[in-house]
């Protein structure tokens, strides 16, 4: 089944991703759609699709009006989907690849002083380790103020007590979405 951009400016534009290739696995329309509706307004803010897969977040984010996406991924099938579909879209200047271990990318955008208005982290079911990267991004300053990160599991994530009052979690079937907005 082709899978598309769903909103903005690229909506119903075809994305490209390897219908056979387990490991990567695009966010479904459904969750995509409702995580965009929780967000809200983007525009001019910049998105970091850690564990990209074929870039469908990070392309969506630019769709609705993301100045810029940065696209993280491990495994080098789902870098050149990433590439193939930017390419496509003609979206190379408001994008940046790279291919790293989600910890190696997050220590290069410290030294860099990157920081994120929304991060979007879908690792690989079961090798996700959502409490350890949220940490890491939340205590080396890697998030805007008024940042979002998400997570998608097929688990319930254990959420720190400081997290507490900026935590919401969302259910699709057997998908889990926590969306932590930080407030500061």
């Amino acid at each position: 089944m082709p899978m598309r951009v769903i909103g903005g400016e690229y909506r119903h534009r075809k994305l490209v991703y390897p219908e056979n290739n387990p490991s990567i696995r695009p966010t479904k329309d459904r969750i995509r759609e409702a995580f965009f509706s929780i967000v809200g307004d983007i525009e001019n803010k910049v998105f970091l699709d850690l564990y990209a897969g074929c870039g469908a977040m990070g392309i969506e984010a630019i769709s609705r009006g993301c100045s810029k996406a940065y696209f993280v991924d491990c495994n080098k099938e789902s870098i050149k989907y990433i590439d193939d579909n930017i390419n496509s879209l003609n979206l190379k200047s408001k994008s940046e690849v790279f291919f790293a271990l989600d910890k190696l990318a997050l220590e290069k955008y410290k030294n860099e002083g990157l920081k994120f208005d929304i991060i979007y982290l879908d690792p690989p079911y079961e090798l996700g380790q959502y409490e350890e990267v949220i940490s890491y991004i939340i205590d080396n300053g890697l998030l805007f103020n008024s940042g979002i990160i998400a997570a998608e599991s097929e688990r319930k994530i254990k959420i720190s007590p400081i997290w507490n009052k900026n935590i919401k979690e969302y259910h699709y079937g057997k998908i889990n979405l926590l969306v932590l907005r930080n407030n500061k």
